[in-house]
């Protein structure tokens, strides 16, 4: 495995650890329901995020990886971004296709700083630089206004609504499906961060 590390202004994205700390801050990510609430899935205990970060190491050590669930940084927080305490995931799940989906999700506590469009910036750049991928997409529950926001603001264009489909909690949740190509992410192919 060749570990992820993608540098922003701000922020790093990286490998998860398996670490009690690491593990504790994906618990105060997806342990918490006003974060989840745009999720496909309900809060989860601190066991489940256990089981989590195994899996995305496990995922990471793939021979053709297709999954990358990466931890979120301040600079900030730590010399090292490798000892930084995550404040959220970034994620990218390749189709096959020179296409991914990507995500991101943050604690409550860094929402409304811009956070997240950097994040998605680093993402796309590492998609579209690095992996060379042809197109992205990201799925949005249609009431999560401030994830639209972030993602027309990069560019993305909106390609149309996926039905409800059911979640864990029996509830059901429409969403709206945004996609970016290569050619419409300024410095495409030309850019190519940090990533090892």
């Amino acid at each position: 495995m060749v570990p992820v590390r993608l540098t922003g202004p701000r922020l790093a994205v990286r490998e998860y650890h398996h670490t009690e700390e690491d593990v504790d801050a994906l618990h105060a990510l997806f342990g918490d329901p006003e974060v989840t609430r745009h999720l496909p899935f309900g809060p989860s205990d601190r066991e489940d995020c256990a089981d989590q970060i195994e899996l995305y190491l496990e995922e990471a050590m793939a021979e053709e990886r297709d999954t990358y669930r990466l931890a979120v940084t301040r600079l900030a927080d730590a010399e090292e971004p490798a000892d930084a305490t995550p404040i959220g995931q970034a994620s990218l799940t390749l189709d096959g296709h020179r296409g991914a989906q990507l995500g991101c999700v943050l604690a409550r506590g860094c929402w409304g700083r811009g956070y997240a469009g950097e994040t998605v910036g680093l993402l796309c750049d590492f998609a579209f630089g690095a992996l060379g991928l042809h197109r992205l997409t990201a799925l949005v529950a249609v009431d999560n206004a401030a994830s639209v926001k972030v993602l027309t603001g990069l560019g993305f264009r909106l390609e149309g609504g996926l039905r409800p489909g059911v979640v864990e909690d029996g509830a059901r949740a429409e969403s709206f499906r945004y996609a970016l190509l290569a050619h419409q992410w300024p410095g495409a192919g030309t850019r190519v961060p940090a990533a090892g």
